[in-house]
C-alpha cells in the first residue's frame, strides 16, 4: 500500500474518549472514508490536508452508522492486533494452511514448503513479521485472483486494460476511467461466490462508470443474486484477520 501513516490528526475530545478510532491520511484519498474493522476499531481515512473541524464534522455525521458498526464488530475477533496465525483460511479457493514460525537471524520472509507456510527470521521484530505474511497475501492472491478475474471476463465477453491486486484498507475493488481493475487481496478470505459478484460488479464498471440504473441492471444480468452477494461482501471485513490489515 502507497498511503503513509500520518501523525494523527488531532480530533478535540473524541480521541480521549474513543482511544480506538484513528485517523490515517492517504495521498490516494479524494474523499473522507470510515472503515469499520473486526474486533471494533475505527479508521477515519482522509486526503493530505484536511482540517481537524473537517474531521469533527465528518464523524458528526456518521457517529449513529459507526457506533452500529462497532458494536457489530465488537466480538468478530478474539485475536489481538499483534496476533500471528496459526492457521490461515483462504474461503475464495476452498485452502487452509498451517503456519510454522522459525526463529532465525534476519528480516523474517514467509514461503510455502511442504504443505505448509514457514515464516523464517527474527520474529521478535513483531511488525515485520506481519509485513512478510502480507507480502505472502499480495503474491498469492495475485497468483490465484488475475487467473480468476481473466476467466470470469472472458466468460461474459467483457475486457479491461489491465488488473493489479493491492491490499485496501476501504475498498474490495475498483475500476478506473483508463480501465485498471484495482482488486483487494483480502477477497482471498471471502467465500468463492462473494468473489465472482465483486469481480462482476468491478467488470461491470467497464461499462458504465458510474453507479446508475443502467449500470445495476447490467449487474443483475451478468449476476441474478446480486443484491444477497451485495449484502454479504459489505459485511465480508469479519472474515478477514486482523494481521493481513494491521
Amino acid at each position: 500500500m502507497n498511503a503513509r501513516v500520518a501523525g494523527q490528526l488531532a480530533l478535540l475530545d473524541l480521541a480521549a474518549v474513543q482511544p480506538a478510532w484513528q485517523v490515517r491520511e492517504s495521498p490516494r484519498a479524494r474523499r473522507l472514508t470510515v472503515r469499520v474493522f473486526p474486533g471494533g476499531r475505527v479508521e477515519i481515512v482522509v486526503p493530505p490536508g484536511t482540517r481537524s473541524r473537517t474531521v469533527q464534522q465528518f464523524v458528526a455525521r456518521h457517529r449513529g452508522w459507526i457506533h452500529r458498526k462497532v458494536e457489530e464488530f465488537r466480538h468478530t475477533v478474539t485475536e489481538s492486533p499483534d496476533s500471528l496465525p496459526d492457521v490461515i483460511c483462504f474461503q475464495a479457493i476452498g485452502r487452509q494452511l498451517a503456519v510454522r514460525y522459525v526463529d532465525a537471524q534476519g528480516v523474517p520472509k514467509a514461503a510455502e514448503h511442504d504443505g505448509e507456510l514457514q515464516v523464517c527470521g527474527d520474529l521478535g521484530r513483531r511488525p515485520l513479521v506481519r509485513h512478510a505474511l502480507q507480502r505472502w497475501l499480495l503474491h498469492t492472491a495475485h497468483s490465484q485472483l488475475l487467473p480468476w478475474l481473466a476467466s470470469v471476463a472472458a466468460g461474459h465477453g467483457l475486457s479491461y486494460a489491465r488488473a493489479q491486486v493491492r491490499r485496501q484498507r476501504t475498498r474490495w475493488g475498483s475500476c478506473s476511467r483508463a480501465g485498471t481493475l484495482s482488486i483487494n487481496a483480502c477477497l482471498m478470505f471471502q467465500p468463492a461466490d462473494v468473489v465472482q459478484y465483486l469481480f462482476v460488479h468491478e467488470l461491470a464498471h467497464t461499462v458504465h462508470l458510474n453507479h446508475s440504473r443502467r449500470f445495476w441492471k447490467l449487474v443483475e444480468r451478468l449476476e441474478p443474486r446480486w443484491h444477497a452477494l451485495d449484502r454479504e461482501l459489505s459485511r465480508g471485513w469479519r472474515h478477514v484477520p486482523e494481521w493481513a490489515i494491521s
